[in-house]
């Protein structure tokens, strides 16, 4: 049984220590499914939504483009943002902007008006994963944050997996129009849940003693702010930074463009590549996790951060190595594992990567960091949208893509590995 008392955290009877960690966790696990339902919706229904609209190539990849460009500096103002306000306001506020800009879509009928609203749903997004890591690094310790990363980050996957099976079957009944109405309203569902159930660990009467103290097991670090330009300028902001810039071009091109390359490539149909789709990102899920609990079994088992951060990342991108030959893979299912097992790579890197500020920064300058990383890595996708468009209206298919895909992640790891050598705390 669990008693609460006026003066300090709840305690259980038996001693045992509480969970509630576990319950923010699935909180932002959710809100990721939401994010990344709203952010696929439109690649996944580019496809029988080109004709109607007359989009070409490049009309399409302009859209993405305006949509990276306001994610990305969104990124970095939400950064700075949260940092200031905390994570439960922080990431209310960019949930209510991009759920409403999701909506928005159904109004949009012109190339003008679709780079509008996508511009709203870039601002929205930007404060995802600025808020996300935030609440992580006020909720569990260094031990555990790469796994619970890895677990709200897997929310990409399965919102990844839902929007290929539920946007057409609701496209081909009431119009693609009515999937960005009915998809937003449900998903209006959880803010509510997370102003009612949000507040820090301290505050929480169903966290015990024992959990607070695992909570705050780390060595205490400052609650001084520290100014955006002081974190600018250090080495540790650079190493996460630049890794973004490298790698999430990747996963943009692949939330954007997968579902045109199986469309393309295996002629298929609005009833049957959801299911392809839907299985690319469950097998994504599984790297997700996995990424997350390889390092942080690395350290339970003695290993030190430094080692087990970028030896779980040095495998992710020897896993990535089969971009250079899918475009020779004929058979549908085929295909569907190697891309599968890219995006599970993908995934596992980035997990690891998402732990880099809070490892190496104290709490209030976490939101920083990760919005100047989010910034450029927004660019990046601001410059795979515009090449990816160029390429396949120039050279027609999907084989140069890949194949620098396919180098990407040994590069990320070694600006990490630079710039951030033994992963030490940053003297901010």
């Amino acid at each position: 049984m669990t008693t609460t008392t006026d003066t300090g955290p709840a305690a259980t009877a038996d001693g045992k220590m509480t969970r509630r960690r576990w319950v923010i966790c699935a909180l932002l696990f959710t809100a990721v499914v939401i994010n990344y339902v709203d952010r696929q919706m439109l690649g996944v229904l580019k496809p029988f939504m080109s004709d109607e609209m007359g989009w070409s190539e490049t009309d399409y990849a302009d859209i993405v483009f305006y949509f990276q460009a306001a994610y990305a500096a969104s990124y970095l103002l939400f950064g700075a943002f949260v940092d200031r306000v905390g994570a439960k306001i922080g990431y209310a506020t960019a949930f209510i902007i991009w759920q409403l800009a999701h909506i928005a879509h159904a109004g949009a009928s012109t190339l003008n008006q679709f780079f509008l609203v996508r511009v709203l749903l870039g601002i929205g997004e930007g404060g995802n994963f600025p808020g996300g890591v935030k609440a992580v690094t006020e909720w569990f310790p260094k031990k555990e944050r790469a796994f619970a990363t890895g677990i709200f980050n897997a929310g990409a996957n399965i919102g990844a997996v839902i929007t290929p099976l539920v946007a057409p079957m609701i496209m081909l009944a009431y119009g693609w129009r009515a999937a960005f109405i009915i998809t937003g309203v449900i998903g209006m569902l959880w803010i509510v849940a997370w102003l009612v159930m949000y507040r820090s660990p301290e505050k929480e009467p169903k966290v015990n003693a024992a959990e607070l103290a695992h909570i705050r097991s780390d060595p205490e670090d400052s609650d001084q702010k520290v100014s955006w330009l002081k974190v600018a300028t250090k080495r540790e902001t650079w190493a996460y930074a630049l890794g973004k810039f490298l790698i999430d071009p990747v996963w943009w091109m692949l939330l954007f463009w997968l579902p045109d390359y199986f469309k393309k490539t295996f002629d298929l149909n609005v009833t049957t590549f959801g299911l392809v789709l839907a299985a690319v990102y469950l097998i994504s899920d599984v790297g997700s996790v996995g990424g997350g609990w390889m390092s942080s079994r690395l350290m339970k088992a003695g290993r030190s951060l430094n080692f087990s951060r970028k030896m779980t990342m040095l495998v992710c991108a020897f896993a990535t190595l089969p971009y250079f030959f899918i475009t020779q893979i004929d058979d549908l299912w085929t295909a569907t594992a190697v891309v599968g097992l890219v995006a599970a790579a993908h995934q596992a890197f980035s997990a690891n990567l998402y732990t880099l500020p809070g490892d190496v920064f104290p709490r209030s300058a976490v939101g920083s960091v990760i919005g100047i990383g989010g910034m450029l890595g927004g660019i990046g996708g601001m410059v795979m949208a515009k090449s990816v468009g160029q390429v396949l209206e120039s050279a027609g298919g999907y084989g140069p893509i890949f194949a620098v895909c396919g180098c990407i992640y040994f590069l990320a790891l070694l600006s990490v590995h630079l710039l951030s050598p033994r992963m030490a705390p940053a003297k901010v």
